[in-house]
């Protein structure tokens, strides 16, 4: 019998859009997660949440937490707990710099977005420092005026000058 051929690419589940609005986010790593069989397919269905979550060290290790995967459908007595704590898969040299970032003022782990890569569930993870209202509006501001100005060269390169 001949195997399964592998997934090929990147395939995104959930982003958390939400982050990159309350936090400028400094560096990104790509982690792996400890998943169960369920978590898994229920991942596959393209059904998860990234509200709420982080990440955080414990005893040497990284988890995240609040991430809402929910349960399988199909699933049985062996169904997983939606939100429960999920081991993160890095290397140690990774987990030692970033557990150093968040020993530093103000800086914490957010998951940015879940995907499959080549058929493993990874989590994208952002070392993240928290906007101030202030920083917010000003992104926003800053925003609006990028849109403004493509408008305008888009009417002007169609020649609806005002």
């Amino acid at each position: 019998m001949a195997p399964m051929p592998r997934e090929k690419g990147r395939k995104v589940v959930a982003s958390n859009r939400k982050a990159r609005h309350d936090y400028s986010i400094l560096d990104t790593y790509e982690a792996g997660m400890a998943l169960t069989g369920t978590e898994v397919k229920s991942l596959r269905a393209g059904r998860a949440s990234l509200v709420d979550a982080f990440a955080q060290e414990r005893n040497g290790e990284l988890y995240l937490h609040g991430m809402h995967i929910p349960e399988y459908v199909q699933g049985t007595w062996t169904n997983h707990e939606p939100r429960r704590t999920r081991k993160l898969l890095l290397n140690r040299t990774e987990i030692d710099r970033l557990i150093g970032k968040t020993r530093e003022s103000g800086l914490t782990l957010v998951p940015l977005q879940v995907y499959f890569s080549d058929g493993w569930a990874k989590v994208e993870i952002g070392v993240a420092k928290g906007k101030k209202a202030y920083d917010k509006r000003q992104d926003l501001a800053k925003r609006d005026a990028q849109r403004e100005m493509a408008r305008a060269a888009g009417r002007r390169s169609k020649g609806m000058d005002d």
